[in-house]
């Protein structure tokens, strides 16, 4: 239809990006998986009741916090294969979990080594590539 219509009726222009959206969208989306599973990572932002089991008082004690955390690939990337292997919600919220533990308290392993991490109560979840 190039150089036919300038500017098409409302419901040929509608059909035209619907059409559009469901050819473009699915590769760009498939893209930014992969270049979050391989190379960039994501990040979540979340509030939820996080943290060890630990003496009532101390830092690392579970309790509601809000945490915006950048994960590295490999998170990323368990969490799209889990996904699309059908893993149900508490499976990716354990995948999450070992991710934000990781990143959060373990200090990308530099500290907290072996103690389990809890993630419960979760107001929201929101993950950006």
């Amino acid at each position: 239809m190039k150089d036919q219509i300038r500017r098409p009726r409302a419901d040929l222009a509608q059909r035209l990006q619907d059409a559009v959206r469901a050819r473009w969208q699915p590769r760009i989306r498939a893209e930014a998986r992969k270049r979050a599973a391989t190379s960039t990572g994501l990040v979540v932002d979340t509030r939820a009741r996080f943290g060890f089991t630990a003496a009532p008082g101390t830092t690392d004690e579970a309790r509601i916090r809000h945490l915006t955390i950048a994960l590295p690939p490999q998170y990323a990337a368990r969490l799209f294969d889990a996904h699309e292997a059908g893993a149900n919600e508490q499976q990716l919220q354990n995948i999450a979990a070992e991710g934000l533990g990781g990143m959060y308290f373990r200090d990308g392993g530099r500290r907290a080594q072996g103690l389990e991490v809890e993630f419960t109560d979760v107001e929201h979840v929101e993950i950006d590539l």
